[in-house]
C-alpha cells in the first residue's frame, strides 16, 4: 500500500510539473520581435569615440583580465586577437592566479601574466581593462584589481556578462550600461545602474559595456578607431570580414522564446547523441576565428569542440597567444571533424559555422546558438 501511494504521488508530481512546464512554455513568446535597429546619431558616435580616447599613453596598454576557471571564450580571445592584429596598442592577457585559463565553453590558454606580475611591471596601470564574463562574478581578486586599475585612470570595458563583474565593483553605479540579453534583469537589480536598450556598446564616464558575446567584435573595432582613427579601423574590419561596427542593436530581437526553450530542452535530453568535435590546433591559427568556431559548436547542447595537436605543447596563435591542446592526437575521425572554418576571416568563420550547425543539427539549433551569442542571423 505504501509503495502504491508513493507511486501515485510520483505520477501526480510528474503530471503537475508537466502541467506547470507546459503553461510556462505556452506563455513564452513564439518568436523574437522583428524590425530594424534604430540608427545611431552622429554626435552620439563621436561622443563615444571621444570618451574612449587613450587616457594615458600615446601607444596604449590594454589588459584583458580573466579568472583561471571558466572565463568566457570569445569575450577573452576576440578583443585580444582584433586589437593585437591592429597593432595600435600593447595588448596583454591576464589571469588572477598562476597557470592557464580554462575558458568556457571551450579552449585553454596560457595568459601573458598574472595580475600581480602585471602590477609589478606596470605600477602606473593600464590604459584600458577589458573584463569578460566569468563563472564567478564576485571573485574578490578580480574585483579589487579592476577597482585599482580604474583608480589609476584606466577605462574599464565590461564585455557581455562581464558587465555584471564590473557592476559588482561599484564602477557602474550612477552610470548607463548594457549587457547580454539574458542578464539584463540581473543588471537591473543594481538600482544605481541605468540600463540602456538598443545599443551594442554604451560608454559612460570611463566605463563601457557591451551586449552579448559577439559584440566584442564591434567593440574592439570601435576601440581601434578611438585610438588610431577611422581609416585604421576600416582596414582591420576588412581583414576580419566585418562591414560595419557601430552601436546599432535591436534588443527586442534577442529574448527567451518558446523555440529557444524547446531546443535547449530537446538537445539536453538527447544525451546519448553527444559529439566531441576535434579542431586541429596549428601554429599561427587565428585566435578569433578559433574562438568563434569552438564557442559556437560548444553551445549547441549537442556537441563540444575540443582542440588536438600532435604534442601537448602550447601552440602559438596568429597574434602570439599560447593555446593549449585539449587532446594529444595526430588526427581526428572525419565524422567528428567540423567543416573547416578557422582559416577564414573571423566574421565569415562564424557565419560558416552557423550554416554548418544548421546542416548538422537543424535550423532551430543554429538559431539557438546565434541567440546565445547575441548575433543577428
Amino acid at each position: 500500500m505504501v509503495w502504491r501511494i508513493l507511486a501515485l504521488c510520483g505520477v501526480g508530481c510528474v503530471a503537475l510539473l508537466a502541467a506547470i512546464g507546459g503553461t510556462w512554455l505556452f506563455l513564452l513568446p513564439g518568436s523574437p520581435a522583428r524590425g530594424t535597429a534604430p540608427a545611431i546619431a552622429k554626435d552620439e558616435t563621436e561622443a563615444s569615440l571621444a570618451a574612449l580616447k587613450p587616457p594615458k599613453r600615446k601607444r596604449p596598454l590594454i589588459a584583458i583580465v580573466g579568472i583561471n576557471d571558466m572565463s568566457e571564450t570569445t569575450d577573452y580571445l576576440m578583443p585580444y586577437g582584433i586589437l593585437a592584429r591592429a597593432d595600435v596598442a600593447d595588448v596583454l592577457t591576464l589571469a588572477t592566479q598562476p597557470g592557464p585559463v580554462a575558458l568556457y565553453p571551450a579552449l585553454k590558454v596560457q595568459p601573458h601574466a598574472t595580475i600581480a606580475e602585471f602590477d609589478a611591471l606596470h605600477p602606473q596601470g593600464a590604459d584600458y581593462v577589458i573584463v569578460p564574463a566569468m563563472s564567478r562574478e564576485d571573485d574578490e581578486l578580480a574585483l579589487q584589481w579592476i577597482r585599482s586599475q580604474a583608480g589609476k585612470g584606466a577605462i574599464v570595458i565590461g564585455v557581455c556578462v562581464g558587465a555584471k563583474v564590473v557592476a559588482n565593483t561599484g564602477l557602474l553605479d550612477g552610470r548607463q550600461a548594457t549587457t547580454h540579453w539574458y542578464s539584463v534583469r540581473d543588471l537591473q537589480k543594481h538600482s544605481a545602474i541605468r540600463y540602456v536598450a538598443d545599443r551594442r556598446l554604451v560608454v559612460d564616464r570611463g566605463v563601457a559595456t557591451t551586449t552579448g558575446i559577439t559584440a566584442s567584435m564591434p567593440m574592439a573595432l570601435t576601440l581601434v578607431e578611438a585610438i588610431a582613427g577611422r581609416a585604421k579601423a576600416e582596414a582591420v574590419a576588412r581583414e576580419i570580414g566585418l562591414a560595419e561596427w557601430d552601436a546599432r542593436h535591436r534588443s527586442e530581437a534577442f529574448q527567451f522564446t518558446r523555440p529557444f526553450a524547446l531546443t535547449a530542452i530537446a538537445n539536453t535530453l538527447a544525451f546519448w547523441n553527444r559529439e566531441q568535435l576535434g579542431i586541429a590546433l596549428t601554429p599561427g591559427i587565428d585566435e578569433v576565428s578559433l574562438a568563434l568556431v569552438a564557442d559556437a559548436w560548444s553551445r549547441t547542447y549537442r556537441s563540444r569542440a575540443i582542440t588536438f595537436a600532435a604534442t601537448a605543447e602550447a601552440q602559438t596563435s596568429r597574434s602570439g597567444l599560447r593555446i593549449l591542446p585539449d587532446k594529444v592526437a595526430a588526427d581526428w575521425p572525419a565524422k567528428q571533424t567540423p567543416p573547416a572554418a578557422v582559416d577564414l576571416p573571423p566574421a565569415r568563420a562564424l557565419d560558416q559555422t552557423l550554416h554548418a550547425i544548421d546542416a548538422r543539427y537543424g535550423s532551430r539549433t543554429a538559431d539557438f546558438v546565434a541567440m546565445q551569442l547575441e548575433y543577428p542571423r
